[in-house]
């Protein structure tokens, strides 16, 4: 797994497996935002599996499934309230964790 620091409290990454949870909380991260759907790929793990190793972990996680090319308007504000809320940092991933990089702009976009 590659984290990539896109701000000072955001950094995403690709799909993540069960077995990173520990990395991820090792890695000071205090919430994950999960952007994929469930179901992209047949052997990515759903994100109630996910939720409940983040959970179990004692980070926090929202889920905001973003279909690949088809981002909206309303991803975007629950991307930004995401963020505003939940304790930081935050990781977000999706399948590259692209999405997650382009939600980021969108919302500092919509703010200038």
């Amino acid at each position: 797994m590659e984290i990539r620091q896109i701000s000072e409290d955001y950094s995403v990454t690709g799909q993540i497996a069960l077995e990173d949870v520990a990395q991820i909380k090792a890695a000071g991260i205090k919430s994950v935002i999960c952007n994929r759907p469930d179901g992209e790929q047949v052997d990515q793990p759903t994100q109630d599996a996910v939720r409940a190793a983040v959970e179990a972990a004692g980070l926090t996680f929202r889920y905001i499934p973003v279909v690949s090319g088809q981002m909206t308007a309303d991803n975007v504000a629950d991307q930004a309230k995401a963020l505003e809320e939940l304790p930081a940092p935050i990781l977000a991933y999706c399948r590259s964790g692209t999405r997650c990089t382009n939600l980021f702009l969108a919302i500092q976009q919509s703010k200038a």
